[in-house]
């Protein structure tokens, strides 16, 4: 018996049981389609994860104080107060493998303008800072080194803020909003950068000069943070040293000691990132394909009732001079063709899926290699749980078979 007879046989058998043959392809439609929704989520949401770590530069590093034991106690790095001015101008003084650097100060609370007011953030930072995280100002301008010097209440606001502030459309630059009773100019807005993949939304913040905020909101004399950009993403790991070689020295820390700051690249985060959503997708993957095996078992068992309303069929086809690898290739191809027609309706179902989560703002994106894999594992479910039906039909005693009712 040639293979095209024997696809023939496997259509016919598969056609004049259309609702058994669907109930078995439903689990492989469903797992294939599962499968795909789940690593298009995944590796769409690595991809966003990504973009947002790009559009704050990935050549930024940031410097925070680090733990330090005081009186037996470890000290939570915010209440440290390791990072001063001297840091700041040292690393300004000495970089070769950094271009911008800037301090950086936060303080949160409410931002009032007349009747109007919001919740938001404060930062004081550097001229550089705008720079260091790629912000364009839409707007006005940026303040300058002079209201630095002279801790001018000048501020650059994000997009939220004029929405809510200046919710009638008003020009906002030139107008003064108060940041916990202190008045600030803005003379400039910010080109919008919307939310980041963690669902935060990046225009909700005021940008002063470092200066200002930690003399006249802060009265504090150190920086929680200092930002800093290297020359590029590949020489980022140079830049870390020669940060690394500056604090030292200015903070009197002898070889062998910890460091008493902490030091993280952007690169590292998106690797982290990057790495923490592998796993996610991984652990995704693998829950939904044991839905496949599930269906690869359903369609054994339908195989087997097959097997068994068509024993004399199989005596009779023996009798007439089938071989029993005829037998087993007929009924191995049945059980193939029905894995793999699930498969290609479960990869449509997989892609409607996808689109109905990019409805809904869900990051998505289908690697190409997810469809030929699901091809690849449905034969092989095809193979693995059609072998055994197969198997039992090419052993049977023809004369048996014959006489089977």
């Amino acid at each position: 018996m040639n293979y095209l007879n024997l696809f023939k046989v496997a259509i016919k058998a598969i056609a004049s049981n259309k609702f058994r043959s669907f109930l078995s392809m439903l689990g492989i439609i469903i797992g294939v389609a599962a499968v795909i929704i789940m690593m298009a989520i995944g590796q769409g949401s690595k991809e966003s994860v990504r973009q947002n770590i790009q559009q704050m530069g990935t050549n930024v590093i940031m410097i925070r104080p680090g733990a330090d034991m005081r009186g037996g106690v470890r000290q939570d790095p915010s209440a440290m107060q390791t990072l001063k001015q001297d840091d700041y101008e040292s690393i300004v003084r000495n970089r070769k493998f950094v271009t911008y650097v800037s301090p950086e100060v936060s303080a949160g609370g409410q931002a009032i303008y007349g009747a109007n007011n919001t919740t938001t953030s404060l930062y004081g930072e550097s001229v550089e800072y705008f720079k260091i995280k790629q912000w364009i100002v839409e707007q006005g301008d940026v303040f300058t080194e002079e209201d630095i010097r002279k801790a001018s209440k000048v501020c650059v606001v994000g997009k939220t803020i004029v929405d809510e502030l200046f919710p009638n459309g008003g020009d906002p630059v030139g107008k003064t909003i108060r940041f916990k009773s202190i008045p600030f100019r803005i003379i400039g807005v910010l080109k919008s950068k919307g939310y980041n993949s963690w669902g935060m939304d990046q225009d909700n913040l005021i940008i002063a000069p470092y200066t200002t905020v930690m003399k006249r909101i802060l009265a504090q004399t150190y920086f929680g943070s200092i930002n800093c950009s290297a020359i590029t993403e590949e020489l980022t790991d140079e830049a870390i040293e020669e940060l690394t070689e500056t604090l030292r020295q200015n903070h009197k820390i002898k070889d062998g000691e910890d460091n008493d700051f902490t030091i993280r690249s952007q690169q590292e985060m998106m690797e982290t990132m990057s790495s923490t959503m592998d796993s996610i997708t991984i652990i995704l993957v693998v829950a939904a394909a044991f839905s496949l095996i599930v269906a690869g078992i359903g369609i054994m068992n339908i195989m087997l009732v097959s097997v068994t309303e068509r024993t004399k069929e199989i005596g009779l086809r023996m009798s007439v001079g089938a071989r029993g690898i005829d037998i087993s290739n007929q009924f191995l191809i049945e059980s193939i063709m029905i894995s793999i027609t699930g498969g290609v309706l479960g990869i449509i179902v997989g892609w409607l899926g996808t689109l109905l989560c990019a409805n809904f703002d869900l990051p998505v994106s289908i690697p190409m290699w997810s469809i030929f894999l699901s091809f690849a594992v449905c034969t092989v479910i095809g193979i693995l749980f059609g072998f055994f039906p197969a198997s039992k039909a090419a052993s049977m005693n023809p004369i048996e078979a014959i006489r089977y009712e």
